[in-house]
């Protein structure tokens, strides 16, 4: 403990990030039980929150009316039912251009269009995460597309450098994005796809779960979205799923997770979505 603690100071002193003495798993834990929350779709829900014994075992469904029905695999290192016979560099590409290793394509609420712009480091933080997760054998049902799924994502990804932290809004923009997708949710469909072009962070897409129905919120500093918050307010509904009127947010917001996140996190992520342009409720 006293070496790590060195490691930081020295860290520090030198004007070195600190991510650079976190350890990958340091930092994929930090993640995934945080912003990047892929237990939120991945592990079984309770009226108490995920259900750690079934850690990242999959079988959460949200379906789009119309579009699809989807069920979130296994994506524990069982060997039968998860991902315990990938490779690091399949689920990597599993990840990042949404291919299984058979070379089938991983179809939506998945949002491989973000996650290509993960970092290859927080890329294989998470690797690191879900190599330690426990191996629990559950078989999922199939997801059902009435969509077309596209061939591919695009190109393979090579290289994703690290966003700098000392640009809060760029990195604010990298937390809202490709690590916890909140603007796919937060973003209208138009033709199966976010809008991001047109309405991003407009809120107004709607999904279904065990919950029932759930709109998202506007995020935009617009009247309809987050014009009214103050940033503490912000924090809270984004940590805590309470609007600044008392109010809970509905699932699939991820408070179990959200509630983690560090407060220079929040405090970039609030930084990005104050800068986005206003947009109206569609």
């Amino acid at each position: 403990m006293r070496i790590r603690i060195w490691i930081v100071a020295i860290a520090m002193s030198q004007n070195i990030s600190v991510t650079a003495a976190e350890t990958l798993l340091e930092r994929g834990n930090y993640l995934m039980k945080s912003i990047v929350a892929c237990g939120n779709c991945h592990t079984p829900q309770t009226p108490k929150g995920p259900n750690r014994e079934m850690e990242l075992a999959g079988q959460f469904l949200i379906e789009v009316k119309g579009a699809f029905k989807a069920f979130a695999p296994n994506i524990t290192p069982d060997k039968e039912t998860g991902i315990g016979n990938w490779t690091d560099q399949q689920i990597i590409n599993a990840i990042r251009e949404g291919k299984r290793p058979d070379g089938t394509i991983i179809g939506p609420p998945m949002p491989i269009g973000l996650y290509r712009d993960l970092s290859d480091r927080d890329t294989k933080a998470i690797v690191a995460y879900l190599r330690q997760v426990k191996p629990v054998r559950n078989i999922v049902k199939k997801s059902k597309y009435n969509i077309p799924l596209p061939p591919s994502y695009g190109p393979p990804v090579d290289n994703v450098a690290e966003v700098p932290r000392s640009d809060k809004v760029a990195y604010g923009a990298y937390l809202a994005g490709p690590a916890g997708h909140c603007i796919e949710c937060h973003t209208p469909m138009v033709k199966g796809h976010p809008d991001f072009k047109n309405q991003l962070g407009a809120g107004g897409f709607r999904f279904e779960g065990p919950w029932g129905l759930s709109v998202s919120a506007n995020i935009t500093p617009h009247d309809d979205g987050i014009s009214h918050y103050n940033d503490a307010e912000l924090a809270t509904a984004i940590r805590k799923g309470i609007r600044p009127d008392g109010s809970r947010l509905m699932p699939p917001m991820g408070i179990a997770y959200y509630a983690n996140i560090s407060n220079d996190d929040i405090s970039a992520i609030i930084a990005y979505l104050r800068q986005l342009k206003p947009k109206p409720t569609p």
